[in-house]
């Protein structure tokens, strides 16, 4: 499959103790009964707002661990980089600041700034980070959410051409006041991918690194391949669809993750920049690929598209395949994926 080009791919490119039947958020590795796990290494521990999982094949525990470890402090660095719940954060810095003047950001953060504009663009503003000027407003711990004149004032500020970069000078500007950023739809993708490049630098093999609900494989299951269940919306815990991986990034977006019901309605963490309202449509999309950044991505941005927009997408990206779950629960494929192993709509 060909690549996308451009800065689009530019830049760098699961319970504790190797639980079986390991659960994410809206992935479930299958792990077969029949496979040793006497080398296999793996963690999980909170982060990025969710839970960073990885687990590593190696035949020494001391390599292994050590690898281990350097991923999830990389995870750690990038979570206090991007993280808008920190106010120390960058992020959190550029929040603050770049409605006023040009804000100097460092180089790892703008390229992922910078990529995320890049996927708006490419989606026609499906994908949009501008989209915390509203999302911001919501607390779904506690079931809040803005109410309607917030949200019609605030939706004038999700626009992700209100975001300016200055390559040369190093900054990053908001063209209108009340506009804030948030990179909650590319930043798990980014850090599965920096945990898979330590890997490799360490010289594992066989790894698959998750963020929530982005994964990435680093090879296959020691001969054979993963095996990657995207949950039943509706039943958790259940696998709705299994399919074989291997170095491959897969990435679900669902409307399960953070949401309450109020009054017969879903009031979910992914909005619709043309609305600022929660999507409608699609319970999950879920993404394939080579680059956990573009999958995460993508994967929100089909779920914002709908089924036959959103597929109409992924049909230009040869590198990608997706599968879409709608709202009576229908399952759609892009034409380059082979029937699953299991599919609930049978």
């Amino acid at each position: 499959m060909k690549s996308l080009s451009g800065s689009l791919l530019g830049g760098q490119s699961t319970k504790h103790n190797s639980r079986l039947g390991l659960k994410l958020a809206t992935l479930l590795l299958i792990w077969p009964g029949s496979l040793t796990l006497a080398d296999w290494l793996g963690d999980t521990r909170p982060l990025m707002g969710t839970e960073v999982s990885v687990y590593l094949w190696s035949e020494s525990p001391e390599t292994g661990q050590q690898a281990l470890e350097e991923v999830f402090d990389e995870a750690a660095r990038i979570d206090r980089l991007m993280s808008t719940y920190k106010d120390d954060s960058e992020i959190s810095r550029i929040n603050r600041l770049a409605a006023q003047s040009p804000v100097q950001i460092g180089d790892e953060l703008f390229q992922v700034i910078q990529r995320s504009l890049d996927i708006s663009v490419l989606t026609l503003g499906a994908f949009d980070i501008t989209y915390d000027s509203v999302g911001q407003h919501y607390d779904f711990r506690s079931r809040h959410r803005p109410d309607a004149k917030t949200v019609e004032s605030e939706r004038e500020n999700i626009d992700y051409r209100f975001v300016q970069l200055d390559r040369a000078a190093g900054t990053i500007v908001f063209l209108q006041q009340g506009v804030r950023i948030n990179l909650g739809g590319i930043a798990k993708g980014y850090v599965v991918e920096r945990g898979i490049d330590i890997l490799r630098q360490k010289g594992v093999q066989n790894a698959i690194v998750t963020a929530g609900g982005d994964s990435r494989l680093l090879g296959d299951r020691r001969g054979r391949p993963w095996m990657v269940g995207i949950r039943d919306p509706r039943n958790d815990g259940q696998v709705a669809i299994s399919l074989p991986l291997a170095d491959e990034a897969i990435s679900t977006s669902g409307d399960y993750e953070r949401y309450f019901d109020e009054d017969g309605i879903r009031y979910h963490h992914i909005i619709q920049p043309r609305t600022g309202e929660p999507a409608g449509g699609v319970r999950s999309a879920t993404v394939i690929g080579p680059d956990a950044v573009i999958t995460d991505a993508l994967s929100t941005s089909v779920f914002v598209l709908g089924v036959e927009d959103g597929l109409t997408l992924i049909a230009t990206l040869p590198d990608y395949e997706s599968i879409v779950i709608d709202a009576q629960g229908r399952v759609y494929y892009s034409d380059g994926l082979q029937k699953p192993i299991h599919d609930l709509s049978e």
